[in-house]
């Protein structure tokens, strides 16, 4: 398959114009090769990723991490300083298309309240792609959706229930309740390092969130219940999104990688 059909793919489901300004997104090593056989999949193109790839014959890696800064001493580059293989991310224009990182992170969640049986929420967020619980995979042509979005219950809900489902997602799982909260109703989500939007949940309505990163200063002054399930756990789900954008007609492969930390 032609790289540049590859990446078509993915721009039009995250347009690259939608990034963040600061970020770094794109090819972030590009080789002269057009035709791509194998692929493999990550969350970020660590050096360890690369020497996978390169041990496994791949042709490109898409990520969801950039590489902001490529080391002269990697295993990406060769002895004359030009690329090895293809890298190519789609980082916060990923978060914040519709079925990007947190609507699956929703999804999933969603997914698992439903096999045990408990009624499902409504969601309140009219920009998701999430409908009945199901992930369309359309992404979006405008910048118009948030990096936070929500689901509410009809009636309020245990938070014993949530705590028990994010673990299921992340057994890594930590959280405050600096107010005792024994029962929530709507809840924001922000896969990856979300902390900094608590208030506007808080000012949203909302009596939990979920997200990854989260800070000792701002769980000490949360007034949510705030769950941090791990920058890892919360984006890795993403990589069996990015398979299906990029469809048939090339091998993928999923790196060997996990959270940098140890519990």
């Amino acid at each position: 398959m032609n790289k540049y059909e590859i990446v078509k793919r993915i721009e039009n489901f995250a347009p690259i114009e939608t990034a963040e300004s600061w970020d770094c997104v794109g090819f972030m090593a590009e080789t002269k090769k057009v035709d791509i056989n194998k692929i493999m999949l990550c969350l970020t193109p660590t050096n360890d990723v690369i020497k996978q790839a390169l041990a496994q014959n791949c042709d490109m890696i898409i990520s969801h991490h950039p590489m902001f800064e490529i080391n002269c001493h990697s295993e990406l580059v060769s002895e004359s300083f030009t690329p090895k293989i293809d890298i190519y991310s789609a980082h916060t224009n990923m978060d914040l298309a519709y079925g990007g990182t947190t609507d699956t992170l929703i999804k999933t969640f969603i997914d698992i309240f439903n096999k045990k049986n408990y009624p499902s929420p409504e969601f309140v967020n009219s920009q998701s792609s999430l409908t009945n619980s199901s992930l369309s995979l359309k992404g979006r042509g405008e910048r118009e959706a948030d990096f936070v979005r929500y689901i509410e219950f009809e009636d309020f809900v245990e938070l014993d229930k949530i705590t028990n489902i994010l673990r299921k997602i992340s057994p890594n799982l930590r959280y405050v309740n600096n107010n005792r909260i024994e029962r929530v109703k709507k809840i924001g989500f922000c896969a990856g390092s979300g902390s900094e939007f608590i208030s506007e949940a808080q000012t949203q309505g909302a009596d939990c969130f979920v997200t990854g990163d989260l800070k000792f200063h701002t769980a000490l002054d949360s007034e949510l219940v705030v769950f941090d399930i791990g920058h890892f756990e919360s984006e890795i789900l993403i990589l069996p999104v990015f398979e299906k954008i990029i469809g048939d007609g090339v091998e993928i492969v999923y790196a060997n990688e996990s959270s940098p930390f140890i519990v």
